[in-house]
């Protein structure tokens, strides 16, 4: 529990130097560990797991239950998983954030989330190439490669900060529905990206992990001390 409450357990506010040089060590360069993991996973898969031939199945049958309204719902899902849109709600996040706590370390951490999690994606993806799956795509194709995905990387590292953020509501009713609306988030993402062609099933998958990992890596980012009394 005190790794969820830690910004509030202990208030104190950094110098930008200090800040910089947690971020840094404890998240910067633990992102160098993550990228080699996932390019290492990506060049196993592209090379001598030729391509997990298996997944085919899952993509076809979810291309075969294609319905209008399925097309729609996903369409809307996949869109909030884009980085254009995470990225403005990100701002809003931080503003809010920023004036209800006068917290800059703290407001920041969404920022960081997802900024960490599209340098490692944009990297990794082109590092790997891997291609898109063999079924009629509902989306344009980005020009980044299918592995990882992008928007459920990114849905998760900004939904699963966010989650955390949500630890600070005091009503505990209004705290988990707000906690499980936005870990639904990436699991919709998730499933659209999948039904709409655009990613095998172990793009999604690694896609999200490493949204985990960045989301946990922006959040503990700053050195605190959780003997400190809560603000």
């Amino acid at each position: 529990m005190a790794f969820l409450h830690r910004f509030g357990l202990d208030p104190s506010q950094p110098t930008f130097a200090q800040a910089w040089n947690d971020l840094v060590r404890r998240t910067l360069i633990p992102a160098l560990g993550l990228w080699l993991a996932i390019v290492s996973i990506g060049l196993l898969i592209v090379g001598p797991l030729d391509g997990l031939p298996g997944e085919v199945a899952v993509n076809e049958a979810l291309a075969a239950s294609r319905t209008p309204a399925l097309d729609a719902f996903t369409a809307a899902w996949s869109a909030i998983g884009g980085t254009l849109l995470i990225i403005a709600v990100c701002a809003v996040v931080m503003a809010v954030v920023w004036w209800r706590t006068r917290q800059w370390w703290l407001a920041v951490v969404p920022a960081i989330a997802i900024s960490v999690q599209s340098a490692v994606f944009v990297t990794s993806a082109a590092a790997v190439g891997r291609g898109r799956p063999g079924v009629e795509p509902l989306d344009v194709s980005p020009p980044t490669s299918g592995f990882p995905s992008g928007h459920v990387g990114a849905s998760t590292a900004f939904y699963v900060t966010l989650a955390l953020l949500c630890q600070r509501i005091s009503h505990p009713v209004l705290r988990w529905a707000a906690t499980a609306a936005c870990l639904a988030v990436p699991l919709l993402v998730a499933y659209s990206r999948l039904y709409r062609g655009m990613h095998h099933p172990s793009d999604v998958l690694v896609g999200m992990a490493t949204g985990l990992v960045c989301a946990w890596l922006a959040w503990r980012y700053l050195r605190r001390d959780a003997g400190q009394t809560r603000a």
